[in-house]
């Protein structure tokens, strides 16, 4: 580790701050390859954190220290990066911007009160950035835009502009309009519109301020008239707007006031060209986030509730205040163990504190409520995975606690004296099963717990081992997710391999048939005798199983009817055909011979389930499959897409409606076989760039077609 921090060229000790408004917690989101990460880097270099800025290609970046990370050459995990500017501490928030890692995205949107949508002047952005923007702009979340890659021969900074224009909206302005230099194409500084000054990077940072070129006034004059307008539009001076229409010049620090006002409330989203290799950008990046960002102090809490449900007060950002903070992400280190990254929202935490950890809700991905007295041990600022001790976590901040013995992602740190619980945030249900088998059983201890660590840390994950087709699977949120939590496991030193993923089924009759069976075994001493008639009645869905008793004139004697039927039940578990539960039918009971001296309970036991599997050769055995009802939500335009692809996954579709939540989006509801919905959640992404998200629930059991049912019969019959 220590050698580790040494090539990411750490400079000094962590930035400390006492105050809730010296802390800025930004949240950098966007698409993969819009230049997240670099900016980050170059921001850490810029402000003097680290000594050079790393590479992704290179994997000496500060944010992805995960291998898996650094193999993919993208974000695969929410990591912290704070600096000091202008003494004020800002945590930078660094999200993975592929798909499969949303649970991520929303941890870093949960510890933040701002975002930064970066966007590549090269490459735009995707549908999902379009649709996280909304998703801010719901809760009125303080929103910039941080056009990337200048430097790119095919960057394009007013196309950028335009786009976020087209696909944000309204208030979404240039503070600054990119300077060209002397060869014409690369970029050497900006013209601050509101300054209507020019700062020349040419000789690097800080950049020389200076007066404008001529034939750089039109362009300046041009823009600055729009974003002054946009600035009034949102001011709390009504008058601004009736001065500046009549000409007045509206004085340079009342605009910047106004300015930094409407960005805190979330109602004015400023753009800032940078270069994260040339430095061109970054100061004014730095100082637009700390001056207009807002602290914690302006940002509401989210609500809290005792731990048995009991309301509680609305938190206030209080350093002073009662103890509450979130755990927003949880890894497992190999040298320090568990590290819990926690977002202090009141209170302080402190050293050998001694605090209560709780976890509710959460019991369906394999989380089970949990409450526990923990003392704190050392507190630390996190720089990616450097751990830098400091003395106190005050309200608003940001820090890291490692060692603890229970805490996961999710859960609430709270007072010992007065436990609370926050509110859960959204966490999207993962749709794509993989099934995992340990290669030997001494990899089997070691999956057990390597499965355990990674199914705390991570709440996108949901282990579920399937009694009915043993099984072990895990839910990811696409290929991408599953590969990074293969990875993460063969890493833990699990040899382990994958299977298709088998969906349980189930079988019953469609026609009516009796069995005969006959147990007899004797050979000179105690032999065991059953024989025992049955007729086997298809019932309807759902119905499950009924047993009747027909029996005269004590062909089978009573005592033995229970083993019988014990043994009828027992082979319906045991399947018929496929392996698969048997359902839905009655058994009865109407003749059948016993001994004197070799008819027992296990002979009984074993002539019913020799019955039923008479029957079955006789009354026409078929597979049932689960069928679930399917919501989807779409874009408009990929309406007709899902419909025909549905289509060909044997679905029903029962209707569309327009999405209540989101303008331009359709909800898309059918009935879909279980088995057609294993791989979806990545064929839904790739119909609809990323953008399409679906929910699914158990509708019932439906007869599975001939030709797929005798495919699980072969493929069953090859097992055994």
């Amino acid at each position: 580790m220590a050698q580790k921090n040494q090539e990411k060229g750490v400079t000094g000790g962590a930035p400390v701050v006492t105050e809730p408004g010296r802390v800025r917690n930004v949240v950098l989101v966007g698409h993969s390859g819009a230049g997240k990460t670099t900016l980050v880097e170059a921001l850490l270099a810029t402000s003097g954190t680290i000594g050079r800025a790393g590479s992704v290609t290179d994997g000496t970046t500060v944010c992805d220290h995960d291998p898996a990370a650094v193999r993919q050459q993208r974000s695969v995990s929410l990591a912290c990066a704070p600096l000091l500017h202008r003494d004020v501490k800002v945590n930078l928030l660094d999200t993975p911007g592929y798909g499969d890692f949303v649970g991520e995205l929303r941890a870093g949107l949960r510890a933040a009160d701002a975002a930064l949508f970066v966007v590549s002047a090269v490459d735009g952005m995707d549908a999902a950035t379009a649709a996280l923007w909304e998703e801010c702009a719901a809760v009125e979340m303080p929103r910039a835009v941080a056009v990337t890659r200048l430097d790119h021969p095919r960057a394009d900074f007013d196309e950028a502009v335009a786009l976020c224009q087209r696909v944000f909206g309204d208030n979404v302005l240039p503070l600054y309009l990119p300077m060209l230099g002397d060869d014409g194409e690369s970029v050497a500084g900006l013209m601050g519109l509101i300054t209507r000054r020019v700062f020349d990077y040419s000789s690097g940072l800080p950049a020389a301020v200076r007066e404008p070129d001529p034939e750089h006034l039109p362009a300046i004059l041009e823009s600055r008239n729009e974003l002054i307008e946009g600035i009034i539009a949102e001011s709390e001076d009504e008058t601004l707007m009736d001065r500046y229409l009549g000409g007045e010049e509206i004085d340079t620090e009342v605009l910047i006031t106004d300015l930094e006002k409407a960005v805190a409330r979330g109602h004015f989203y400023p753009v800032v060209p940078v270069c994260a290799e040339t430095g061109v950008g970054l100061d004014a990046l730095l100082d637009g986030l700390v001056a207009a960002f807002p602290s914690p102090l302006e940002h509401e809490l989210p609500a809290v509730t005792g731990v048995d449900g009991s309301p509680r007060p609305p938190l206030a950002c209080d350093p002073d205040g009662p103890l509450v903070a979130e755990v927003v992400k949880t890894t497992v280190d190999r040298h320090v163990g568990r590290v819990s990254l926690v977002r202090v929202f009141s209170g302080t935490l402190r050293p050998d504190q001694v605090i209560h950890v709780s976890g509710h809700g959460m019991a369906e991905r394999g989380h089970p409520d949990h409450d526990a007295d923990e003392r704190v041990g050392h507190i630390y600022s996190p720089l990616g995975a450097t751990l830098r001790e400091v003395p106190t976590a005050v309200a608003g901040d940001i820090c890291a606690v490692t060692k603890s013995g229970s805490a996961e992602t999710g859960d609430t740190i709270s007072a010992k004296e007065e436990p609370l619980l926050i509110a859960p945030w959204e966490m999207p249900e993962p749709l794509l099963p993989v099934a995992i088998v340990a290669k030997s059983r001494a990899d089997e201890d070691a999956l057990a717990r390597n499965l355990a660590r990674l199914v705390a840390g991570d709440p996108t994950l949901r282990l579920d081992r399937n009694a009915e087709t043993h099984q072990l699977v895990l839910w990811c949120m696409g290929e991408a997710h599953a590969d990074v939590v293969l990875d993460r496991l063969r890493a833990g030193g699990v040899e382990l391999e994958t299977e298709p993923v088998r969906v349980a089924l189930r079988e019953t009759f469609t026609a009516g048939a009796k069995g005969h069976g006959r147990h007899v075994k004797q050979s000179g001493g105690h032999g065991q005798y059953a024989v025992c008639d049955i007729e086997v009645t298809p019932l309807p869905r759902g119905a499950g199983f009924e047993f009747v008793d027909k029996v005269v004139g004590g062909a089978v004697p009573h005592n033995y009817i229970p083993s019988v039927e014990k043994g009828v039940r027992a082979q319906m578990e045991r399947g018929l055909v496929g392996g698969y539960p048997v359902v839905d039918l009655r058994v009865t009971l109407f003749d059948g011979k016993a001994h004197s001296v070799d008819s027992s309970d296990a002979a009984f036991q074993t002539a019913g389930a020799l019955a039923l599997r008479d029957a079955a050769e006789k009354g026409q055995p078929t597979l049932l499959e689960p069928v679930d009802e399917v919501t989807i939500r779409v874009p408009d335009p990929s309406v007709g897409a899902v419909m025909g692809d549905l289509s060909g996954r044997r679905g029903r579709v029962l209707g569309t409606e327009p999405d209540p939540d989101a303008e331009g989006r359709t909800l898309v509801r059918a009935e879909v076989p279980a088995t057609e919905l294993l791989r979806y959640a990545v064929e839904l992404r790739s119909m609809t760039a990323g953008t399409g998200t679906f929910r699914r629930e158990f509708a019932r059991y439906d007869p599975m077609p001939a030709h797929l049912a005798e495919q699980i019969r072969k493929e069953a019959g090859g097992r055994s």
